[in-house]
């Protein structure tokens, strides 16, 4: 399977810098894993590498979309496939930065879109429990004694995918090599950033300040005049909040605090799912920036597996 690196978590806490950083030191390329970073014309808002950033790294999916189109979660897969490949026959590592989980979860497990793939939380946490407990050397084992050709695909240090098959198994009763629904599409590694509670909500904050500061009410404007609340990006954060009072100054303050109140709690649903839907391994940049050796011995360690 190709490698492909994952550097997720929630706004704010460095992600941009890290995948760039890890782009220039492992020859790899970047794929936009945002949602709202497709978008062209706004930068502000969705928080884009700057221009002086991009030309640090080979950057793709930013920019691929006019306002009044759709980007669906099948069409960031669809892209996502193609670009991998490309990536790899150019003997570079292809990194998804972003906080959108499920896109990663789209790509990375084969997810059917629009079908019901089977799963039980409860089983899958008990399984994750068991890895914790035993190590995830015995878990692969008991997929291996269970469905040794889906074990053979799967590294025996990968406790995500190891945790899929066998919750497949389990709910399904059927192998989960034989399973038409689906499964690991490629040898993933999640590298994941948060720092603590009080600091990252300081620094969302100030973001968003910085964010007014830079232009994004202008940016709203501009939107506005293309078709408004009407166009698909019009729900994201910082949009959604501005556009109802964008000619009325006298309340833009206020949108101005909900903004970053919801951006707060974006980033609280950001870091559940990523706690509940991965296995990734997780720093603090933000207070440990000598991490960052960890994180590159981490990844290091992965590409030699």
């Amino acid at each position: 399977m190709e490698k492909v690196l994952a550097i997720v978590g929630p706004t704010a806490v460095g992600k941009t810098a890290l995948a760039i950083a890890l782009a220039q030191k492992f020859n790899g390329e970047i794929i936009s894993g945002d949602s709202m970073q497709v978008y062209r014309h706004l930068d502000i808002g969705t928080a884009k590498a700057t221009p002086t950033e991009q030309a640090q790294a080979t950057h793709h999916l930013i920019d691929v979309c006019d306002v009044t189109q759709q980007f669906t979660v099948a069409e960031f897969v669809a892209a996502a496939q193609k670009l991998i490949p490309e990536i790899r026959q150019r003997g570079h590592l292809p990194i998804i930065a972003g906080g959108t989980g499920f896109y990663l979860q789209a790509l990375f497990d084969g997810l059917k879109l629009g079908a019901e793939a089977p799963g039980d939380a409860d089983v899958r946490a008990q399984l994750r429990g068991v890895a914790q407990e035993k190590g995830p050397q015995y878990l692969w084992q008991r997929l291996n004694e269970q469905d040794p050709q889906a074990a053979a695909k799967i590294p025996q240090t990968n406790v995500r995918r190891t945790v899929r098959a066998l919750e497949v198994i389990q709910v399904t009763g059927k192998l989960f090599s034989h399973q038409d629904n689906g499964g690991p599409q490629y040898d993933d590694c999640y590298v994941a950033l948060n720092t603590d509670r009080a600091l990252l909500y300081q620094r969302i904050n100030q973001r968003v300040d910085l964010m007014i500061k830079d232009g994004l009410v202008d940016e709203v404007k501009w939107l506005v005049n293309q078709g408004g609340a009407t166009l698909p990006p019009a729900t994201g954060i910082g949009y959604r909040e501005l556009i109802p009072v964008i000619n009325q100054p006298d309340k833009l303050a206020t949108a101005i605090d909900l903004i970053k109140q919801d951006s707060r709690h974006y980033a609280k649903r950001q870091l559940t799912w990523f706690r509940n839907q991965t296995t990734a391994t997780w720093y603090d940049l933000v207070q440990h920036p000598e991490q960052r050796a960890q994180i590159e011995a981490h990844v290091a360690q992965w590409l030699k597996s």
